[in-house]
């Protein structure tokens, strides 16, 4: 018997309420572990070196969960898991062309792009993958490994979130003004994960355990600014500038590719009945 495949769907992972729950969840264990340090104990001689492996260890469950989720609610199916793990690789492949080299880092725009045609469960679960795939790739394991999978999984997920609908030059220019945000957005929060911990600076900038939050806040900010910006500016120049050139014709390919593999799509057989 003759498969008729109906009309394709444009993403692969619909958020339903299951998967919805997860990824909130998801996302406030990543805040909680980001933010603990600022309202940390004066006394405690806690550092994320102890408490990543704990981390890594909660975030695999529930990325799972978040990939069980869609699947059970009809939104993700062999044809997406196969897609996810091209893209995975084709991302984790990407990220040591760049590495070391002035916070270049061009595996942004693919992640950015991914998300906003597959959606925001895949994009993050996306996101996620290709960094836990490229630390391996590149030796790149430590503390800061489940941090990055956090941070790269909400970059990845807020361009699937993106309300606008619009395409052509408008979309790419959205996605590439998107890209400038989220890359220096991710170095701020992945400065948040080492930044308690480094001793020998300026008290200007040091973390101050104990002190207000606020005042913690205004030290940080300097701390971004006189340390990080360097490569949190490089990597947004190279993302916008990616996706501006080459931002049309992949978004073309990805919701090509995604009409062809008729993801979600139900079945009907010749000869069947109604």
């Amino acid at each position: 018997m003759t498969a008729m495949k109906t009309a394709a769907q444009v993403r692969p992972i619909r958020l339903g309420p299951r998967s919805t729950v997860v990824l909130v969840l998801v996302s406030l264990v990543g805040v909680a572990a980001f933010g603990w340090p600022l309202l940390a104990d004066p006394q405690s001689d806690l550092a994320h070196s102890a408490d990543a492996p704990w981390l890594f260890a909660a975030l695999l469950p529930l990325l799972l969960a978040v990939v069980i989720a869609q699947i059970s609610e009809g939104g993700m199916d062999a044809k997406a898991v196969a897609m996810l793990g091209v893209l995975a690789a084709v991302g984790a492949a990407l990220r040591p062309l760049g590495a070391g080299t002035a916070g270049i880092e061009p595996m942004f725009f693919l992640m950015v792009l991914s998300g906003r045609v597959l959606g925001p469960g895949f994009g993050f679960v996306l996101g996620s993958v290709s960094m836990f795939a490229s630390a391996l790739l590149t030796g790149g394991v430590g503390p800061w490994m489940p941090f990055q999978m956090l941070s790269m999984g909400w970059v990845s997920m807020g361009a699937g979130l993106l309300p606008d609908r619009r395409r052509g030059r408008r979309e790419t220019a959205l996605l590439a003004v998107y890209g400038v945000v989220s890359s220096v957005l991710y170095g701020t929060v992945m400065n948040l994960q080492g930044w308690p911990y480094i001793g020998g600076m300026s008290s200007s900038v040091s973390f101050v355990p104990g002190a207000p939050v606020p005042d913690n806040v205004t030290r940080f900010a300097a701390y971004c600014l006189t340390t990080s910006l360097g490569w949190d500016l490089p990597r947004a120049a190279v993302t916008a500038a990616l996706t501006l050139t080459l931002g049309h014709p992949l978004l073309r390919t990805l919701r090509r590719a995604t009409r062809r593999a008729a993801f979600d799509a139900s079945a009907t057989f010749a000869g069947e009945r109604s």
